[in-house]
């Protein structure tokens, strides 16, 4: 057996205390406050400090544990609530180790607390918190999350696969089919109670996505008769004993469930399966449930008390067994609590209590329930209403109905709440019916909340009161809006794409940053040219967050930058896209100058001429492949531009040269009067150098073959100096034969 490893050194533990301390303080404070808010510097402040690059020298590795956190495999040696509190919020999203690297920012920081904030519910709709992080471009922490069908396959290999098989068949509703070696596998997991009740927690927690208690009791029940089948099929002997196991397994559920199990003997076909398995609950089972269930809830719920009158109907043993449950919880940490005794008594005498709906149900309506027992009416054989008056009543309770209805009452009450407290508590609702109005595309329902948000957090009647918007506001902006917005906006008309770039505009430079970043990774062509004209929107705050985001370490978010300066134009975007062209990334130095065309000034087109002289040979030439690659007039005034400035000689003659060519393969007749002068230059100490420029100048102008261009070449033939003459000569037999009869005047 290895040994335990040796806790945490002083040092190491005094540093993972610190960090646990700070980011619990930053996590919260990220909630409370707006991003410019003090409480927000100071905490997250103090995070990166300590995880800036002079204080941490190596990555922070972390394991995550229920209720502890490992520094490098090694605990501390005494429990420290900070740790602790930390460990069970990063468990509750499945992170099961995290890696913080030095030198993250606060808007990093700021980002990942804001994402742990979340419900775990939430991020797992949207794929889980380490595919959301990954989204969000976070560099300074990385994740692992918890896989639990590995946790599974750490299970012997015969065990694992008929724990996932049999998982499958009781949620999906598939008969057992399993092979002799599964069976065999099966029965030693029913054979023990334990792993029976593993098993069990497994199907329960399985089921609790598709639905509610009848869900989970349902994918139980079937799991139960599975095992019975495979146990009766296989070894009919042992079914007593594994009934007994069923028995002390049910008897670890909660009541809920418990009563749910109960309510299918009224509907159970065949064999009364759970009557056999609770008449083999034995006393010491029942007394261990209630105790189990009181110590969870510290008190005795309704539930709880129907289940255990269920399970025991002799009135007269009930105090028994309540004295054996008595002395389980006794033993536990509720019973060493003050007043334990009081709480155990009221306990007691609820559980001993026959529950009554009598105070809740008048007479008349309890004689109507009476019945409804006895008398069935089949709806829809009743036709004393015409259909138009059931189309009404329907409409009553159609979803947007409902909704509406949803919005009314919210509207209402942040009108007319005067409490700032009670006011704040109503903004984790409005957030949530935000969401819900922004999933289903409901965006004139929202724009009506977020008015009134947006209203409050700028002109609110308290302090209290403004603040509580501006946190609403960053949770819906942290939250699931963007999403759900990019989903609508490519089908959106044109009507309602104006009210979503208002709703976003009025919320403020804090969505800008989220715009960029769902820009950046958005391949859509129609949603992300309406998600730049978002961001064009905001107006300077759009401009500075693109100067920004042009420093990214993502190549997809710089890309996006240029688009945004493009989008932006002008030559004040120009000092800005100059940096990129420096970019180690081809394809961001190919929209860089791009985006240096598009201004298409002379500033411009020195900028790149300036990259072309100062640059090195990798850099010319990835330069030039971009330019190459544009393929309409927009790159003509470049290369003419190229043409007369740059220096024919030295090491940018490989750039003249290709401009001369390029100039041919667009064809654009403004390339003829940059092609006439080079044609034309040349030094008679240089005859070599001078016949390849002359020679591509008059190549090009051939490819070219509009009328100007063969006159260009039929003069350079006809006067030009020897070596102009030949070029032209050369190349002017390649023009098309009625363009050189139109230049001569035949035509």
């Amino acid at each position: 057996m290895s040994e335990k490893p040796a806790p945490l050194g002083p040092e190491h533990a005094s540093r993972l205390i610190e960090f646990a301390r700070a980011c619990k303080a930053a996590a919260r404070a990220v909630v409370l406050y707006p991003s410019g808010h003090p409480a927000i510097t100071a905490t997250l402040g103090r995070i990166v400090q300590i995880t800036s690059i002079a204080s941490l020298n190596a990555p922070l590795r972390l394991t995550v544990l229920p209720e502890s956190l490992l520094l490098d495999e090694r605990a501390l040696a005494r429990p420290e609530s900070a740790v602790g509190e930390l460990a069970a919020l990063l468990h509750s999203h499945l992170i099961g180790q995290l890696t913080v690297n030095p030198g993250g920012d606060a808007d990093a920081w700021r980002s990942f607390l804001l994402l742990l904030a979340r419900t775990p519910e939430s991020i797992r709709t949207d794929g889980g918190i380490s595919r959301v992080w990954a989204t969000m471009a976070g560099r300074h922490v990385e994740l692992r999350e918890i896989d639990y069908s590995e946790v599974l396959r750490e299970r012997t290999g015969g065990e694992s696969a008929v724990w996932d098989k049999v998982l499958a068949n009781c949620l999906q509703g598939m008969a057992f089919d399993l092979d002799e070696a599964a069976v065999k596998e099966l029965l030693g997991i029913a054979g023990d109670a334990d792993r029976l009740a593993d098993l069990m927690a497994a199907v329960e927690e399985g089921a609790s996505d598709s639905g509610g208690v009848g869900a989970k009791t349902t994918a139980l029940m079937r799991m139960l008769r599975g095992i019975i089948d495979a146990v009766s099929k296989a070894d009919p002997d042992r079914l007593e004993p594994v009934l007994g196991n069923m028995a002390s397994a049910v008897g670890r559920l909660s009541a809920e469930m418990l009563m749910g199990l109960l309510e299918q003997r009224e509907v159970d076909e065949g064999p009364q399966l759970m009557n056999a398995v609770v008449s083999r609950m034995t006393d010491g089972a029942i007394a261990r449930f209630v105790a189990r269930n009181v110590i969870e809830e510290t008190t005795a719920t309704d539930r709880l008390a129907v289940a255990f009158q269920s399970l025991v109907q002799d009135a007269e043993q009930r105090p028994r067994l309540l004295t054996l449950a008595h002395e389980d919880v006794k033993a536990s940490p509720l019973g060493s609590t003050e007043g334990f005794e009081s709480v155990w008594n009221h306990v007691a005498g609820k559980l001993l209590t026959s529950y009554s709906d009598k105070p809740f149900v008048g007479n008349e309506y309890a004689r109507e329930l009476s019945g409804a027992r006895t008398q069935a009416i089949e709806v829809e054989q009743v036709n004393d209403d015409p259909p138009e008056r059931i189309s009404a009543w329907l409409s009553t309770v159609a979803t947007t109905q409902l909704r509406a209805l949803d919005l009314t009452l919210l509207l209402d009450l942040l009108r007319i709440e005067p409490d700032d407290a009670k006011w704040g508590e109503m903004m984790t609702p409005v957030v949530r019916l935000l969401e819900d109005l922004l999933l289903v595309g409901d965006f004139d329902a929202a724009v009506q909340l977020i008015e009134v948000l947006v209203g409050e957090g700028r002109t609110g009647a308290t302090t209290g009161r403004r603040q509580h918007a501006i946190t609403a506001i960053d949770m819906l902006i942290a939250g699931t809006m963007m999403r759900h917005i990019t989903t609508h906006l490519a089908t959106i008309d044109a009507a309602q794409f104006e009210r979503v770039k208002a709703m976003c505009v009025s919320l403020g430079e804090v969505l800008v940053r989220p715009l960029a970043e769902t820009l950046s990774v958005e391949e859509r062509p129609r949603t992300r040219e309406r998600l730049a004209s978002i961001l064009l929107a905001f107006g300077p705050a759009g401009r500075r967050t693109v100067e920004r985001l042009k420093s990214s370490p993502n190549a997809a978010v710089r890309r996006t930058a240029i688009l945004l300066m493009r989008q932006f134009g002008g030559s004040e975007a120009l000092p800005d896209l100059t940096e990129l062209l420096d970019d180690n990334e081809p394809q961001v130095q190919r929209e860089a100058v791009r985006a240096i065309l598009n201004v298409g000034t002379d500033a411009a087109y020195q900028i790149l001429q300036q990259a072309l002289a100062s640059g090195t040979e990798r850099s010319r030439e990835a330069i030039m492949q971009s330019i190459s690659l544009v393929r309409d007039e927009r790159a003509t005034p470049l290369f003419g531009y190229i043409v007369r400035n740059i220096d024919h000689r030295g090491p940018l003659a490989p750039v003249y040269l290709r401009a001369i060519e390029s100039l041919g393969v667009l064809k654009d007749p403004e390339g003829v009067v940059p092609l006439k002068e080079a044609l034309y230059k040349g030094e008679w100490w240089a005859p070599r150098r001078s016949a390849v420029l002359r020679g591509a100048a008059a190549a090009a102008l051939a490819r070219i073959g509009t009328s100007e261009a063969i006159a260009v070449l039929q003069e350079a033939a006809a006067t030009g100096k020897r070596g102009v003459r030949n070029a032209a000569k050369s190349h002017l037999t390649e023009a098309p034969a009625h363009r050189r009869a139109a230049a001569r005047g035949d035509a």
